[in-house]
């Protein structure tokens, strides 16, 4: 291994373990990374031509199954420094005790349906937290979405956050699946009796990593949407906004905003101009949907699919190697990624 140089594995090539690996090879010198595994559980015909891209970028490609002269995951675990785990649901949580016993494995990040596979985390909220720990849960993209809105409007700290509460909007499922794309509109379940969806207990879970009580009440329905999540948020302040709620957004380089009340318009303006067809921001703030009424302010958000989580991966890849310049390097890919408007 060349000195700071690392191997790493994408465990998963779905929509979020495509993207991480591209973003990788992209970023491959900026990450100190020497060689990028990506691995799948079975290939066949269908998924040749995407194996083909990645393996044209300098991905090497290898199969948890001995298969068409492939290198078995087995095979490179031991020399793996640094795992994405990007599989499907449960699929992390059951390699965990696996990775627990590799010998050079530094770090390891599994996506938000993972949740108990390490501290959560999100990029902006608990960076110092996560820093040197092995095994983290990137909490997911409509968690990330609420989260930031909450530190928008409420500080760092949610130090003016009295209570609030949100409606998770989800689209059913990604553009490229056909699973479970729904006919009607679904309403979930209340998973806890006070804070409701996973949504609020999950934002709760990653402000407890840096002390923070988070009030927060959440609900969720699904809709026949391949595109965006949308989140409609009523949070109650403390204290009367100081500044304009534009220049609070504007104050999050994380955030976005837009005009647009149309989401399938925003989801084509990251389809042509975002990296793999992305957008990363935590949010999209409606400028013209937000009221605010003294300590109360109202409106709707638009939150991408996973390219909120997936900064957040990267973040938390460089934070856990405990490399140098990590504010360098994320500000170099921010300002790739980024836009403060759609």
């Amino acid at each position: 291994m060349e000195s700071g140089k690392f191997d790493v594995l994408v465990n998963g090539m779905g929509n979020i373990g495509t993207t991480i690996a591209n973003l990788i090879l992209t970023y491959q010198k900026d990450l100190q990374i020497n060689q990028l595994y990506v691995a799948k559980r079975s290939f066949n015909q269908w998924n040749k031509v995407e194996r083909d891209f990645l393996v044209e970028q300098g991905a090497i490609i290898c199969s948890h199954q001995q298969q068409n002269n492939l290198l078995t995951v087995a095979e490179i675990l031991p020399s793996i420094h640094y795992i994405f785990e990007a599989t499907a649901n449960g699929v992390g949580m059951s390699n965990k005790p696996n990775y627990e016993q590799l010998p050079n494995l530094k770090g390891t990040s599994a996506q938000g349906s993972e949740k108990g596979f390490g501290l959560p985390f999100m990029t902006g909220v608990n960076d110092a937290a996560i820093r040197g720990q092995k095994f983290v849960n990137i909490v997911s993209c409509n968690t990330h979405g609420t989260a930031a809105l909450l530190k928008t409007f409420c500080g760092n700290q949610l130090e003016n956050l009295k209570q609030a509460d949100v409606v998770v909007v989800r689209r059913s499922e990604d553009l490229g699946n056909h699973e479970r794309l729904v006919t009607a509109n679904v309403v979930a379940r209340h998973l806890d009796e006070q804070a409701g969806t996973h949504h609020s207990v999950d934002v709760i879970d990653l402000y407890k990593t840096v002390g923070c009580p988070c009030a927060l009440t959440s609900s969720d329905i699904t809709t026949p949407s391949q595109l965006m999540h949308s989140v409609r948020f009523n949070i109650e302040l403390k204290y009367e906004l100081e500044r304009p709620f534009q220049a609070l957004i504007t104050n999050q380089a994380l955030m976005a905003r837009t005009s647009k009340f149309d989401s399938n318009v925003i989801f084509e303006l990251g389809r042509r101009y975002g990296f793999n067809g992305r957008i990363f921001s935590h949010a999209i703030i409606i400028d013209g949907n937000v009221l605010v009424e003294k300590k109360r302010i109202k409106g709707w958000a638009f939150v991408p699919q996973e390219g909120n989580s997936i900064l957040s991966t990267l973040h938390a890849y460089l934070l856990q190697m405990e490399l140098p310049n990590v504010e360098n390097t994320m500000a170099k890919i921010k300002a790739d990624l980024l836009r403060d408007e759609w």
